[in-house]
């Protein structure tokens, strides 16, 4: 592209992205702190963990009225007991989200697979990704603008859900992460209209809506938080020209004025907290710093910054744990998280409990790792670490691929609720894209065990940690549905 060309390109970019900041109201202020875009890893967290006044001259002001919802997906056959707390199902929330859409749709996923045809698999559990496939094949007819951005390499390169939709007039760009960056873009997250926001653990796959457990979260009327990570899809939309390269310096238009030092300030949508002065503060986070302008920050420091302000829990809920970056070479010990983890519980005595994936697909390395931080746990020094794997049955679906699996991966502490798309191995803060979400929110207790993210995350968590799926490391044994084996 020359000079001129780009110059114009970032000319409009700039118009499209000025907007006045707001003042703020004396209702129930959220904050939202938005703070990084990366190829490595995006990650929204939070930035400052006490209330802000909001008329201080640190935060940025908006008149958004944001709504957060929990979603998830429950593969098929997986029962709870009664009276256990769900998110709203990620099918029905995915297809709000198209429903609405009224202008244009912007799609991050790391691979697609909507239909089991595409990896010739015959399952009736692939409807509701067929039906969502039919949505946004319809999407262009209704004048909404679509773009779709995919990472290369992918579990699925040759994708015909892709092939479908650019027949249908939706563009697709595929991002050569390996190339860029020796990683792969695993961020998953959706823009509907610059006012709504998905972000979680699911790929558009069909087994995230049937088959694999997922979760998310679905952040409507808001604008802000839509325009900034805007920023982001269309920073993985240039690195899809073809011959691109991360630049040296990120252009100005990529900076923003909405980071850890200048929060900003929306009000929330639900008048009962609103009345109770409910703070929400939120922020994008990235690395490495070469994909990162000056205003951004990085996604590392924003999960160790969560673990060093937690005062008596830590719940973490991932896929994989592994402190190694083992997807380069040579491997080498990346103990940043892990160091944070050992700290809290030792130094500070905050409470860890940690929900690991175990799946026939699993890495048999990552338990090690784990087996030594389990060590710690000790009641007479008031050392608590506790663990447990999370193995979902296989039973009769074992010919579906990568399937079968809680593909989770979030953290809640006492002042927040993180939501991302990476697992926890030293490769996704290293060379891997990816996006999380984190919410801080303070209310009476009374207000806050009802209504607050934080708390419906953690029981969420509780009914994992406490169901019949969740087993105890020293318990665990040759489990037939679980690659590890003490």
């Amino acid at each position: 592209m020359s000079g001129k060309m780009r110059f114009s390109m970032y000319r409009k970019l700039h118009d499209l992205f000025v907007s006045n900041k707001k003042e703020s109201t004396r209702c129930m202020t959220s904050v939202l702190v938005l703070a990084s875009m990366t190829v490595v890893g995006v990650l929204l967290a939070i930035a400052v963990l006490e209330r802000p006044q909001a008329s201080s001259p640190n935060h940025n002001v908006s008149m958004d009225q944001c709504r957060m919802v929990l979603v998830e997906s429950i593969p098929q056959h997986v029962q709870y007991k009664a009276n256990v707390t769900f998110g709203v199902p990620l099918e029905k929330a995915w297809k709000e989200l198209l429903s609405v859409a009224t202008e244009n749709l912007e799609v991050v996923s790391f691979y697609w697979t909507l239909t089991g045809q595409d990896i010739k698999i015959n399952s009736s559990s692939d409807r509701a990704g067929r039906e969502i496939l039919a949505q946004l094949q319809s999407l262009p007819s209704r004048n909404v603008s679509v773009r779709v951005v995919t990472s290369l390499p992918s579990l699925n390169t040759n994708s015909t859900d892709l092939k479908i939709l650019q027949e249908k007039g939706v563009h697709v760009r595929k991002v050569n992460f390996g190339r860029l960056t020796n990683g792969v873009l695993h961020s998953k997250f959706w823009i509907v209209d610059r006012q709504h926001v998905f972000i979680g653990s699911a790929n558009m796959d069909w087994r995230a809506l049937s088959q694999v457990k997922e979760l998310g979260m679905v952040v409507y009327n808001c604008s802000s938080l839509a325009t900034d990570l805007y920023k982001i899809f269309l920073s993985y939309w240039m690195m899809g020209e073809s011959n691109s390269s991360v630049p040296e310096s990120w252009p100005p238009i990529f900076d923003t004025d909405i980071n850890k030092e200048h929060p900003l300030l929306v009000k929330d949508l639900n008048a009962a907290l609103c009345k109770n002065t409910f703070v929400i503060i939120i922020c994008i986070k990235g690395s490495p710093p070469s994909f990162c302008p000056e205003s951004r920050t990085k996604d590392l420091e924003a999960i160790v910054s969560i673990m060093s302000e937690a005062q008596h829990f830590i719940d973490v809920a991932v896929m994989d744990y592994s402190p190694t970056v083992r997807f380069q070479h040579p491997k080498r010990y990346w103990p940043m998280i892990d160091n944070a983890i050992r700290a809290a519980a030792f130094e500070r005595r905050v409470k860890v409990r940690m929900l690991i994936s175990c799946s026939p697909n699993s890495f048999p390395g990552m338990l090690p790792f784990l087996q030594s931080l389990a060590s710690l746990n000790r009641v007479i020094d008031h050392i608590s670490i506790q663990i447990k794997f999370y193995v979902l049955p296989v039973g009769n679906e074992t010919h579906i691929p990568f399937s079968r699996v809680n593909h989770n991966k979030y953290m809640v502490t006492d002042k927040v609720a993180y939501i991302g798309t990476s697992n926890w191995d030293g490769d996704y803060f290293v060379s891997t894209a990816g996006v999380g979400l984190v919410i801080s929110q303070h209310a009476p207790h009374s207000i806050w065990k009802k209504e607050a993210v934080q708390a419906q995350l953690q029981m969420v968590f509780n009914r994992d940690w406490y169901s019949e799926y969740a087993v105890n490391l020293n318990d665990l044994g040759h489990h037939p549905d679980c690659a590890l084996a003490p």
